[in-house]
């Protein structure tokens, strides 16, 4: 993707998802993107064919964006690992809570109109997070029954609804008290406390 285009998709995400925060999905218009955006109505249609291609596309785009956070988390140890995801999707949707919004009101819609797109949004973030517990499983370091796709699921939304409630209903708390809430809810999976 050339660095023009990366510019314009990046506007467009930034665009759409300050609309979304405003007004929702429901009055969201090609016209109002072009124009928070910067850009002619004719580039919405020409890079995207339609305001629902946008929206597939940005959904799309914002994973991607997500997902190039989450691959910076790596360490040995995978309970660090775990912690650096937490902090990175932390970050992300304090960055974006719009799009936080989003997939929470559109990921559990059934069935949604994003519904493929978000199904594969939630497997390639959720797979990150799974490789991690299933090097804790395989290492005996989790405890008994604890099923690995269930519990990075389950990991996944909460740090999604933690990160919401703590934009909407406690901003004044830091990231990393946040952060370490969390990270106590996770630390109960091997019995430390």
């Amino acid at each position: 993707m050339s660095a023009r285009t990366e510019a314009t998709k990046r506007k467009l995400f930034v665009a759409t998802l300050a609309l979304i925060g405003e007004h929702g999905m429901t009055g969201l218009t090609v016209d109002d993107i072009a124009a928070r955006a910067g850009v002619a109505k004719g580039t919405v249609y020409y890079n995207f064919g339609s305001k629902d291609g946008l929206v597939d596309a940005l959904l799309r785009y914002g994973v991607d964006l997500l997902a190039s956070r989450l691959a910076s988390a790596g360490d040995e140890d995978p309970w660090q690992t775990l912690s650096q995801l937490v902090d990175a999707l932390l970050v992300f949707f304090a960055d974006y809570p719009t799009f936080a919004q989003l997939l929470v009101s559109e990921l559990w819609r059934t069935p949604g109109q994003w519904h493929a797109t978000l199904s594969l949004v939630r497997d390639e973030i959720t797979s990150v997070i799974r490789t991690e517990l299933q090097r804790l499983a395989d290492a005996g370091r989790l405890p008994d029954g604890v099923q690995v796709p269930t519990a990075a699921a389950a990991l996944f939304g909460s740090v999604l609804v933690v990160a919401l409630d703590w934009q909407v209903f406690q901003p004044a708390r830091t990231k990393d008290e946040v952060h370490e809430s969390v990270m106590l809810l996770i630390r109960g999976l091997r019995g430390t406390p």
